[in-house]
């Protein structure tokens, strides 16, 4: 039984991409948390489409490339298409924290503090 998106026909997975391999961005890892900015529009891709309708909540890379099928590589040609669009915005779960958020290192001393009484 073969495995969607990676045993394809490299020229499916080409097609895809317009002949890209690699995203031009590195804006993308794996946790990298991807939300749609605009509703999809007729007459786009239908991977594009089913980004933007996936990614109505945050949803990561890692994550989305499994729900496609698709290999991370591909997914990330694609997201940068999105981005470069203005359809997607893409933030790393690190720099999603709120400037005011507990430094961890104070959290460890008072964890330590507690367990001293």
């Amino acid at each position: 039984m073969g495995r969607p998106g990676r045993d394809d026909a490299p020229d499916r997975l080409f097609t895809l991409t317009g002949g890209r391999s690699r995203a031009d961005s590195d804006a993308f890892d794996l946790v990298t948390l991807v939300v749609t900015e605009t509703e999809p529009t007729s007459g786009i891709q239908s991977e594009h489409r089913a980004i933007l309708t996936t990614c109505r909540r945050p949803t990561a890379v890692v994550e989305l490339a499994a729900d496609l099928k698709l290999p991370v590589s591909i997914v990330r040609v694609l997201l940068t298409d999105l981005l470069d669009q203005g359809r997607i915005s893409a933030r790393h779960p690190r720099s999603a924290a709120s400037p005011g958020a507990v430094d961890p290192r104070l959290l460890e001393q008072v964890l330590v503090g507690l367990r001293n009484l």
